[in-house]
């Protein structure tokens, strides 16, 4: 499990490339704390077996909430959204969103840790691994797609049941 601060760092240069005319210390703070949510789950860990990066990890979660955001803000006579925040709360919410799927759960799917994309679907881990290197000798190397055997170097390490992934409440397997 990557770190929260990495997240949290990651949803903040998010917050800052895209917020625009929406940024403020209020606006930056809520997408800071949508890209560290996820990390969240490592709190049921002791709980519930197979949790970390699995339960808030899962792609639905940014799904549902991109699906009724785009609902409320453009297929509805009028939004609640737009109506209790304006174009600011509608920015900021997109933000958020993609906060939440890039840095809380694309950061700890480009780790070894490996996140449970499709939780409570599958319980099965995937990991993006390879590496990207510039080098001054070969040039660019990168092993994430390879020629031949496929697109992306996904790998299973198990799970929620076979594979534990550690965390700062629950360091030990299961």
């Amino acid at each position: 499990m990557s770190p929260t601060l990495v997240s949290l760092a990651v949803g903040v240069l998010l917050g800052v490339a895209l917020l625009g005319p929406a940024f403020d210390r209020r606006s930056l703070v809520i997408v800071a704390l949508a890209a560290a949510l996820p990390d969240v789950d490592a709190l049921l860990s002791p709980f519930l077996s197979g949790s970390t990066n699995a339960v808030l990890h899962t792609i639905f979660i940014p799904a549902v909430a991109a699906t009724v955001l785009y609902y409320d803000t453009t297929r509805r006579e009028t939004s609640w959204l737009r109506g209790r925040f304006g174009w600011y709360g509608v920015r900021v919410a997109w933000i958020a969103i993609a906060a939440y799927a890039v840095a809380g759960i694309g950061v700890d799917l480009f780790s070894t840790e490996s996140v449970a994309l499709l939780y409570p679907v599958s319980g099965r881990y995937y990991a993006v691994v390879g590496k990207f290197v510039l080098s001054t000798q070969e040039g660019i190397v990168q092993t994430y797609v390879g020629v031949g055997d496929g697109w992306l170097g996904l790998a299973s390490p198990g799970t929620t049941e076979t594979h534990h992934v550690a965390s700062w409440l629950n360091p030990g397997d299961d």
